[in-house]
């Protein structure tokens, strides 16, 4: 098999999945133009990507019948419209982050309820200065999007921590069954009643922004809103401007509308206040997870080379009416 490209910091999180596949895997920078240069240079037939988004050449830098695995679930950040015009297999590692993010997001949520980053910070910086906290028994978590992650999340708050867990649902698919307190399509219910807002929902353009004023208005005093899912479906202009007038007690976010972290209005920098807890997109990133979806992503590669198509992770299945049905793609 040709060599497989795979993004930074991707190769280095499986470094030793990626070198111990039995097929060459080389390193990438992850922009658009850096990889694109990188087929070019390995003579490359399959490409796995990260979070970048990729929108103009690197579709015509992979030949028909390759494969763009991304690395993680959220496919934002690959036009698959112009992936299957131009012949490309795209696909994701669904199931095998599910329990990483799960626990970060519950790790965002025991540090708004005890206010851990702040005190923490205090204390490095030689200050003794309690804040006092709540419990998390008997609060309401409202989860918005009750897919697998969410479902792990109820689980967790229900099992552990005896949470009352509303889930909002947005597509059809059926939660997981005894972790939800009551489950409702209308969010306007479950977010006028959450001391915790938890959001797992896709960026799609329906959701948009999704947590906007006219939402963060309906949640009640005292309320925490958390975001490992991803930040276009935050508006974190409105989420600002809530925290600094206190209609939004803190924000513990994930994930943001432009990673590395930029802020939206210079004069709007989440970082500089005291009520929110900041991470780096580690939601997934852990040696299990990442483990998990490099294997994935090369099965799935596999999958093409053997013409096993069906069996793949396919985010654009209606690419297959143009490529053969048998043997090597």
């Amino acid at each position: 098999m040709r060599p497989i490209l795979v993004t930074e910091p991707e190769f280095t999180k499986a470094t030793q999945i990626f070198q111990s596949s039995g097929v060459t895997c080389s390193p990438s920078a992850p922009s658009e133009a850096d990889l694109c240069a990188a087929i070019q240079q390995h003579n490359a037939r399959h490409a796995i990507v990260g979070i970048h988004t990729y929108r103009s050449s690197l579709y015509e830098a992979l030949q028909p019948g390759s494969v763009l695995a991304r690395f993680g679930v959220g496919h934002d950040g690959i036009d698959k419209t112009r992936a299957t015009r131009a012949g490309i297999l795209c696909t994701n590692t669904p199931g095998v982050l599910n329990e990483s993010v799960a626990e970060h997001t519950i790790s965002l949520l025991l540090a708004a309820a005890r206010h851990t980053t702040r005190v923490a910070a205090a204390m490095s910086n030689r200050l003794w200065a309690p804040v006092g906290g709540r419990e998390l028994r008997g609060k309401t978590l409202a989860i918005i999007g009750c897919g697998p992650i969410g479902s792990a999340v109820a689980r967790i708050a229900t099992a552990a921590f005896d949470m009352r867990v509303l889930g909002v649902i947005q597509h059809t698919a059926p939660p997981e069954p005894g972790y939800f307190t009551k489950l409702t399509n209308d969010p306007v219910q479950a977010l006028s009643q959450a001391d915790f807002v938890s959001l797992h929902i896709p960026a799609t353009p329906a959701n948009a922004h999704f947590m906007n004023q006219q939402r963060l208005a309906l949640l009640p005093p005292g309320a925490w809103l958390i975001n490992t899912a991803r930040g276009a479906v935050v508006d974190e202009s409105a989420v600002y401007d809530a925290l600094v007038q206190g209609t939004l007690a803190g924000a513990a976010l994930d994930v943001f509308e432009t990673e590395p972290y930029v802020p939206v209005d210079p004069d709007k920098d989440l970082r500089t206040l005291p009520n929110t807890v900041l991470t780096p997109h580690i939601g997934s990133n852990t040696a299990d997870a990442n483990a998990r979806m490099a294997q994935q992503a090369l099965h799935n590669i596999i999958l093409a080379e053997a013409g096993a198509f069906e069996q793949m992770n396919l985010l654009n299945p209606e690419v297959l009416k143009t490529l053969p049905r048998h043997g090597n793609v």
